[in-house]
């Protein structure tokens, strides 16, 4: 097996894991600014490996925050069976909520990884679905949390975080929309956001690698991946945390400005070049 190194320096590595780890979580498209961040400055693209290591880092980061709800999902007898007064039970509702972006990607994989990667694509859903985060959380009423969840709920969720497939969506920005629009209180949406990342990551994960073995290509040097790995990881937790707690008393209004931003400034980008 051959490798091919790309010329990826530890603060290109650095940089590149702390942008992963800080978008992942918050709504305003992880993979957006991965695509444009190379772009941006001149790198060369990171590969695949190097995307691996990353999304692997958030994925630990998100385990271990809500290692108890998830020790409780497997270890609880009663946590897989529905009580109508409680709600949908968390484990199959987040399974359900998953299946319609596996079927999405499955269909849409090959248009999404060439012709959805476009700058102008990004701007106009990243200001799109910026614009509808405004709306839903202008309107939200904060009433309801997850023990109120049901099977419908999930699949709406789930329905939703297909879309985030396309590149300047974002998946927690698109799932919390959602879970606001159900009437799900700020801190409760991203908490839902954040635990059905666990299934989609994982997904997402062994497709990556099954396309890394079958393409033998290694993308960075071992240092690089390393310090990827941990930057992105510790970021991704401490954003979890940040977010959770100042969902508790603020809005989603600061992350809507920034992606109307972000959008304009990639169009004004477009527009001189």
């Amino acid at each position: 097996m051959r490798y091919r190194y790309a010329a990826m320096t530890s603060l290109q590595a650095l940089v590149l894991a702390l942008i992963q780890g800080l978008t992942e979580f918050l709504p305003i498209s992880s993979s957006a600014h991965a695509i444009l961040t190379p772009i941006l400055f001149g790198w060369p693209d990171q590969g695949l490996t190097f995307d691996i290591v990353t999304n692997a880092g958030t994925l630990t980061a998100v385990l271990v925050y809500f290692r108890r709800d998830l020790l409780d999902m497997l270890t609880r007898a009663d946590a897989w069976r529905r009580n109508p007064e409680a709600g949908a039970p968390m484990g199959p509702a987040l399974i359900l909520a998953t299946l319609p972006v596996v079927i999405a990607g499955a269909i849409f994989y090959s248009w999404i990884s060439t012709s959805g990667r476009n700058a102008l694509l990004i701007a106009l859903l990243s200001i799109g679905f910026g614009l509808l985060l405004g709306w839903a959380d202008h309107r939200a009423t904060g009433s309801r949390d997850l023990g109120s969840l049901t099977f419908r709920d999930a699949l709406w969720v789930g329905t939703a975080q297909a879309f985030a497939l396309l590149p300047g969506t974002s998946r927690s920005g698109v799932t919390m929309t959602a879970g606001l629009m159900l009437g799900f209180s700020r801190r409760q949406a991203a908490r839902f956001s954040f635990l059905l990342s666990i299934p989609v990551s994982l997904a997402a994960l062994a497709h990556d690698i099954q396309e890394l073995i079958s393409g033998a290509t290694l993308n960075a040097g071992w240092i690089p991946l390393v310090i990827g790995y941990g930057a992105s990881a510790i970021s991704a937790y401490l954003v979890i945390d940040w977010l959770l707690t100042w969902l508790q008393n603020q809005n989603m209004m600061v992350f809507v400005v920034y992606r109307v931003v972000l959008g304009l400034v990639i169009l004004g980008m477009l527009w001189v070049a």
